[in-house]
């Protein structure tokens, strides 16, 4: 694997520039996360890939890994509205999109626009919610609009749901389509901290000062780097990659070294799988103000590009081997260019 910048008549110091440029507001917003947010630099980043993509994300993890805290604080430092929504077992759809009120003086009805008009949302605990409220979320997510009677409005840019769900209590859950997992671009699994970060959150979280953070990016910011981003160069070897990673999940039959992993795949990623790859490894590649991807672009982001996409079979499930095992042993089989 090399890091060498790829021998192309593409102009990769023009790029280097633009992203120097651009990128500047980066440190500051996660110096600014960093106020509250002790460690967690993994959640983090991706966090501003997802801001950075437009793409959504679901981050799942055992209740306190600070989750929700997260999210809030990222929305604090960004010149952006935000809203908050409790999934529950009684949410309506209306509760989310808004409904149509009726105006007495005038006789007509009118829309009443809901929190889902914003351009950050935080899906708190998204699978306590019933099919017909994740019908009107997934709508809002893949069309960027929202139907409201016969009214259809489109939503803001940017526009990004950021869900939280909870794997070990699923009572009273309705676990998500995998038509709706497969809309969100990553799916991030949080862990406990290490004994130097606990003992960091122990002295931060039990005085009574206020943890407070500064709004630092503006959209406009945000507007300028997702257009750098999508300058960022990516070599025909780097594409071809990404596309022996997705249909390696597809037809591991076809790869002698993958033998021990056919039949455990039910159903491989999909085309939004190869898309969301390139688009979050560029992303990377802008986090680390570089203006090309590396084939360890890919890797590192590939697992949260791809965990939720890759179905399962019983028989792994039997043998209690998970997506990230098998997808483990594709990256580490394909061919790196």
């Amino acid at each position: 694997m090399t890091s060498e910048p790829p021998q192309t008549p593409v102009d990769i110091k023009a790029i280097h520039d633009r992203i120097y440029q651009q990128s500047i507001f980066v440190d500051r917003l996660i110096e600014e996360i960093g106020k509250v947010i002790v460690g967690q630099e993994y959640m983090v980043e991706r966090l501003l890939i997802g801001l950075l993509t437009n793409g959504h994300i679901l981050l799942e993890g055992v209740p306190g890994l600070a989750k929700t805290l997260a999210v809030r604080t990222l929305a604090s430092t960004v010149a952006a509205s935000f809203q908050r929504i409790q999934f529950t077992p009684d949410l309506l759809p209306a509760d989310l999109t808004g409904t149509m009120i009726y105006q007495a003086g005038s006789g007509e009805f009118t829309a009443k626009k809901g929190p889902i008009f914003s351009h950050l949302i935080l899906a708190d605990e998204i699978n306590r919610a019933p099919a017909k409220v994740q019908s009107a979320l997934l709508e809002a997510m893949q069309e960027h609009q929202v139907t409201i009677g016969d009214e259809t409005f489109l939503l803001e840019d940017p526009f990004l749901v950021l869900a939280t769900q909870n794997p070990i209590e699923q009572e009273g859950t309705y676990p998500l389509p995998e038509a709706q997992i497969d809309r969100f671009m990553l799916k991030l699994t949080t862990t406990y901290p290490g004994k130097k970060e606990e003992l960091e959150i122990l002295n931060r979280m039990t005085t009574n000062q206020p943890l407070e953070v500064k709004q630092v990016v503006a959209l406009e910011d945000i507007a300028k780097a997702k257009a750098t981003i999508n300058q960022v160069y990516m070599d025909e070897k780097i594409k071809q990659y990404i596309i022996n990673l997705v249909f390696a999940t597809r037809n591991p039959k076809e790869y002698e070294e993958l033998s021990d992993i056919r039949g455990l795949i039910e159903y491989g990623a999909s085309p939004r799988a190869t898309i969301y790859l390139a688009t979050a490894a560029r992303a990377h590649a802008f986090l680390r103000r570089r203006g090309y991807v590396t084939p360890e672009d890919i890797k590192s982001i590939g697992m949260d590009v791809l965990r939720h996409r890759v179905i399962i079979t019983y028989e792994a499930e039997a043998e209690d081997i998970s997506s990230e095992q098998i997808l483990q042993r594709i990256f580490d089989c394909v061919e790196i260019p």
